[in-house]
């Protein structure tokens, strides 16, 4: 055999030395689910006398799950009646989540922080007036994630044209609101709703009602979301 030989390997043999084992694979993020099991979406009408009623236009205006995505939300399903969760627990620490999927998305999306809330009058102190406060629109300056453990309720998003979506969360829906969209929420005419609340870090509770524009996260989404757009036509 020739120095030559022995000295310069083929192609094929630096392309062996040098790719990863076939062995390894990269671990892959939970994927949201397919867009049949994303919740009813609608637009809203804008005679509004009851904002537990569904309060859609005549005729219905459906929003698809593609139309929930254009404006930054995100979606998957879980078995919550495979599992067992507290009426309320403040904090209720992720690690215990014995749900596969749910554990998949804590380490996903690094959420180190959660608890357990029951919005229903034999569980929340003066109900009626909590309930209009959560349905002022307003933004976070973070993320909004909500796990429905059981009942039901209504996210209100505005959408590009500054129109409400109402989207009709149930139990075992988990969805996620991006930072600085203008929201509010509602239980529907059941009058409860069992939730987890998750987070990045520290807990963030403070609502900035409209108008916010200037706040730095209603900016951020405003260039993310909404002159995307506007550049892209």
């Amino acid at each position: 055999m020739s120095t030559a030989a022995t000295e310069t390997p083929t192609i094929k043999e630096e392309e062996k030395v040098t790719s990863p084992p076939e062995t390894k694979k990269q671990k892959m993020a939970l994927e949201q689910s397919p867009d049949a099991e994303w919740p009813e979406a609608w637009l809203m009408s804008d005679d509004v006398k009851d904002q537990r009623n569904l309060n859609k236009c005549d005729p219905n205006v459906p929003v698809d799950a593609a139309g929930m995505r254009d404006l930054g939300i995100c979606y998957w399903k879980l078995d919550a009646d495979a599992y067992t969760y507290p009426v309320k627990a403040v904090p209720w620490d992720p690690k215990d989540a014995v749900d596969p999927k749910l554990s998949q998305l804590r380490d996903d999306r690094g959420y180190s922080y959660a608890d357990i809330i029951t919005i229903h009058p034999d569980h929340l102190p003066e109900y009626e007036k909590k309930l209009k406060s959560f349905f002022e629109e307003h933004i976070h300056d973070a993320e909004e994630i909500r796990y429905i453990l059981g009942g039901s309720g209504f996210f209100d998003i505005r959408n590009k044209d500054d129109k409400w979506v109402r989207v009709h969360v149930k139990k075992g829906d988990l969805m996620t609101l991006p930072e600085g969209i203008y929201h509010r929420f509602t239980c529907d005419d059941k009058n409860i709703i069992h939730a987890m609340r998750l987070f990045i870090g520290q807990p963030v509770w403070t609502p900035f009602n409209r108008p916010a524009e200037e706040h730095p996260s209603r900016k951020k989404y405003v260039d993310g979301f909404l002159e995307e757009e506007k550049k892209t036509d």
